[in-house]
């Protein structure tokens, strides 16, 4: 079958390099056994990829399972997937088989695999290398053919260094690697897409498609799409349902395209926003904007010391203190440096060092000599401080932690499990 033949059986759209290579590669390996990792941004297709490997197979006839590893809850994706006795857990009041029983013979498509649990990747892996599985509860091993194919939005081998992805898993999935470009890769096929859209809107409402003109067209090329294939259709549908006329301008589409600004929001992030999607890109946004704000509460707290003990204009004894005793009068005034400030210049005496019950002076060579600390910005050392103070705010509370940090409670019970936080 010719890769034109697939497209059309597929309803692919597009004729740039990157996708027919990707889709070659998919037709090539299609006639084998081998396992598959599909990696590309949210909403580029990657579920399309593993049914054409699934229907291009020896196996087509047999089933095909897709199966969204993120919206399975932790503490129930080893029965779904692998099944489980019946007492096994509370709950389980009948034996069940899971999905790599049950689809032996076929194909299972594992989406978003770098969500699923350390526990399951390790069964993942002997299922992978020796076609065995044991259920939820049982100490039967048992036997499936099934061919796997797995999907990821993420870069796994950075998960693998951080260790929330196993090593010798990454590498077993990945034995047939496809990477699916980004609309912003294939330029040439967004007006190809929103094409097809619009006609399909327009009968489905029984209405004329909608056309652009030379600006619109220019702006929907250069739009970013971080939502890729799936966003440009729901643009696509917006305007063929919403604008009051046919005809579109740039100014008209500028109205239905999401602020270009929003993706530029997030220096770390600007240069890889299409890696971080989902719960997980809101949950990384709201991490990092704190991160940042406590570092130019930080950075304030440097400049406040070398004022003080640089600057002569700052009366008498405020001089005289010492990082430790500021430190101690910046978290009674609530990380106010105004107020720190005020109460140096004011009162100095009430937080200098005591000894004895009367104020410690130091000399000048104490005062001159300090160390930089150097702050720690490792992400996962702030994120699990940041779970821990909320944890402490409400009690030990998931549900209003959760809250208070913006993430769904399974997000928080999942890592809490992940840097081993006792609540």
């Amino acid at each position: 079958m010719d890769l034109q033949s697939i497209k059309n059986r597929f309803g692919i759209i597009g004729n740039s390099p990157a996708l027919n290579h990707a889709l070659n590669t998919a037709v090539q390996v299609a006639a084998t056994d081998l396992t598959v990792l599909i990696v590309g941004e949210s909403g580029v297709g990657k579920e399309v990829f593993s049914q054409i490997i699934h229907a291009l197979s020896a196996r087509k006839h047999n089933p095909f399972i897709a199966v969204n590893c993120g919206a399975i809850p932790e503490g129930t994706i080893d029965s779904e997937l692998f099944g489980h006795e019946k007492g096994a857990f509370t709950g389980a009041v009948d034996s069940r088989k899971g999905y790599f029983e049950t689809v032996s013979g076929g194909t299972i498509f594992l989406d978003e695999i770098g969500e699923m649990p350390l526990g399951t990747q390790a069964r993942l892996l002997r299922v992978l290398e020796t076609g065995e599985f044991i259920r939820v509860g049982s100490s039967k091993v048992q036997k499936t053919d099934v061919r796997v194919i797995a999907a990821t939005n993420r870069e796994l081998l950075e998960f693998t260094q951080k260790g929330r992805f196993r090593e010798d898993l990454y590498y077993r999935l990945s034995t047939v690697p496809i990477r699916v470009p980004s609309l912003r890769d294939r330029k040439e096929d967004v007006l190809l897409l929103f094409r097809k859209f619009v006609v399909d809107f327009a009968e489905r409402y029984k209405t004329s498609p909608v056309q652009l003109d030379d600006d619109a067209k220019s702006m929907l090329i250069n739009h970013p799409w971080q939502g890729n294939v799936r966003e440009l259709k729901n643009i696509a549908e917006q305007i063929s349902v919403l604008s009051p006329t046919n005809q579109i301008s740039g100014a008209t589409l500028a109205q239905f395209l999401p602020d270009q600004n929003k993706y530029s929001r997030m220096p770390v992030l600007a240069a890889q926003a299409g890696n971080y999607t989902g719960e997980f890109a809101n949950e990384r946004e709201i991490l990092y904007k704190l991160f940042f704000d406590m570092k130019k509460d930080v950075t304030e707290l440097k400049k406040m010391f070398l004022e003080i003990l640089q600057n002569p204009s700052l009366a008498g004894s405020a001089a005289n203190f010492t990082r430790d005793s500021l430190l101690q009068e910046f978290q009674v005034n609530g990380g106010d440096m105004q107020q720190v400030m005020n109460s140096a210049v004011s009162s100095p005496h009430q937080i200098l060092p005591v000894t004895n019950g009367q104020p410690v002076l130091l000399h000048e060579e104490d005062i001159h000599h300090h160390e930089e600390v150097e702050e720690s910005l490792n992400i996962m050392d702030k994120e699990k401080e940041l779970i821990l103070k909320a944890l402490k705010k409400h009690k030990g509370k998931r549900r209003d932690a959760s809250i208070d940090l913006g993430i769904s409670e399974r997000t928080l019970y999942r890592k809490l499990k992940e840097y081993d936080i006792e609540e």
